[in-house]
């Protein structure tokens, strides 16, 4: 959805509709986001199935992970909306961005916050993640190569 949303955006504001304008914003906005998540809640799932393989049951586990991935972007999108819905919009009614030709978010502080904070948000739990993932792995390696030195012995 987001790539669909992307590349019809540009032809969606050559109509000159600003209530359609921040319909495709926000839409773009919220399906860069749950992508974002959904990657976060794929890490999650790496370590739970690589580290945690036995004795770990989570109850209605998908239906908990479509809630995650598909309601903490709708909760950022709602907030950004009802703060203020003209954060979204075509640039090119701005006189800062003259010349774009696409809708998205319009202020600069609500995009670093909105899209790059939570990007590097997840970016790190997947960092954390990974490096336990490899440390765990690493020192499962190490005991088996311990035990198997023992037993050639």
């Amino acid at each position: 959805m987001l790539n669909i949303v992307f590349l019809t955006n540009s032809w969606l504001t050559s109509f000159n509709q600003p209530g359609l304008c921040i319909t495709v914003a926000m839409l773009l906005h919220y399906f860069l986001l749950a992508a974002f998540t959904w990657m976060c809640l794929e890490s999650v799932h790496f370590y739970l199935a690589l580290i945690k393989v036995f004795n770990v049951y989570v109850p209605k586990y998908i239906l908990k992970c479509c809630i995650a991935g598909w309601g903490i972007p709708a909760i950022v999108i709602t907030l950004v909306l009802i703060i203020n819905k003209d954060f979204y919009g075509n640039g090119s009614l701005s006189k800062s961005h003259p010349y774009s030709n696409f809708c998205w978010i319009q202020d600069n502080t609500v995009f670093y916050i909105s899209v790059v904070a939570y990007f590097f948000l997840i970016f790190l739990m997947n960092t954390a993640i990974f490096i336990t993932v490899l440390l765990q792995i690493h020192s499962l390696k190490t005991r088996t190569q311990k035990t198997s030195r023992f037993w050639k012995r």
